[in-house]
């Protein structure tokens, strides 16, 4: 039997950070949190086994992704995601309507969902409100996303106020759809970077009533500016007894800025991604590794960190295999990367414990901008 609950724990005093904690049938998680993208129901050069050493609780995959290939079926019938990537901590699907939505030029949106071309092997589907929600069951996520539409930050104010009634009526339709209560779902927040049409959106969904709630529609193009604007909005706007998950923005300084704005929850494939390109967060700012300074350097990657790469290898070791496309690289890279944010992660939650969290907020916003 899958459950769910999120309890507030602690506010920090003169501010809107909050520490609390996510239980599920498998797993508790602290928060604020940060959760690696298993798009695929895999991590990118990590597996299963060093994600739970990192610390990490929770990770994400991708209903679009996984009904496409293996396909739901397959995964339902050994026993869910969980088994089948052997994962033991709680696992977040994310509805695919990002991804569907993002297929601008073989998909056609209506009132009843969406048809489109897989990008895979250009086969034809249709997701609705009520396919996504028995994809995601069906994978048997811990906490599902509401199906929802998220317009390009560019769309005309016209196009995305109807995109927020229908992420309404499509939310309405994804709790309807909901055959096992026990297993939480959120609604997303949509409505561009339009004030009225976020609060409008917000209250909404609050007035359905959901387990939690994302911030969606962000990281898309928008200003760093309009993205804390509206994030503080939303957040300002949500049930203090909900969980709130702002979807996709994740540098460093973007994760405490906003959970300072009350943020409980992010994911973003940065830290994997910048691995792989050979660019690592360190606590002296980013060091990119291919740069022919490094060559005779036998210093770690970062002397603060106590990840097993940097207690092990050179910054000299790490450039000549990342030069050398050795696949090791990858994944010592993409180990030191996650290792950073879940330290990050656990720095945040402490410091609001200890009421220093606006100290560690201007120590991280300021390192970012040297």
């Amino acid at each position: 039997m899958h459950m769910y609950r999120f309890r507030l724990i602690e506010k920090e005093r003169g501010g809107s950070a909050r520490l609390g904690e996510i239980r599920t049938s498998a797993e508790t998680v602290e928060t604020p949190a940060f959760m690696p993208v298993a798009t695929q129901g895999a991590g990118k050069a990590i597996s299963p086994l060093d994600l739970r050493r990192l610390g990490f609780r929770v990770l994400i995959a991708n209903a679009y992704h996984l009904y496409l290939r293996p396909g739901t079926d397959i995964i339902s019938s050994l026993g869910g995601l969980h088994r089948y990537m052997s994962w033991d901590g709680a696992i977040v699907t994310d509805s695919g309507g990002y991804q569907v939505l993002s297929l601008a030029k073989s998909r056609k949106i209506t009132e009843d969902g969406v048809s489109f071309r897989s990008h895979i092997d250009g086969s034809q589907h249709f997701f609705s409100p009520q396919v996504s929600i028995a994809v995601q069951e069906d994978l048997g996520s811990d906490v599902m996303m509401c199906f929802d539409e998220c317009p390009a930050h560019d769309s005309p104010y016209e196009y995305v106020e109807k995109s927020v009634s229908l992420t309404t009526r499509w939310a309405k339709l994804c709790k309807e759809a909901r055959r096992n209560p026990s297993r939480a779902l959120f609604g997303i927040v949509q409505g561009g970077v339009h004030e009225d049409l976020r609060e409008r959106s917000t209250g909404e969904l609050v007035d359905i009533g959901f387990d939690g709630y994302s911030i969606g529609g962000l990281g898309v193009g928008e200003s760093s500016g309009a993205t804390f604007e509206i994030t503080e909005l939303c957040a300002g706007l949500l049930p203090e007894d909900r969980l709130r998950y702002l979807m996709g923005i994740g540098t460093p300084s973007d994760i405490v800025r906003a959970v300072a704005l009350g943020v409980d929850l992010f994911d973003c494939v940065i830290p994997t991604r910048n691995a792989r390109n050979g660019t690592l967060f360190t606590s002296r700012g980013k060091v990119v590794i291919k740069n022919s300074r490094y060559a005779y350097d036998r210093s770690a990657l970062d002397e603060n960190c106590g990840c097993y790469t940097c207690g092990n290898f050179s910054r000299s070791y790490l450039r000549h295999i990342f030069m050398a496309g050795e696949i090791l690289s990858l994944q010592l890279l993409t180990l030191h990367n996650l290792y950073y944010y879940s330290e990050l992660m656990r720095r945040i939650r402490e410091s609001i414990k200890t009421g220093t969290f606006r100290h560690l907020h201007s120590e991280l916003i300021d390192a970012e901008e040297e």
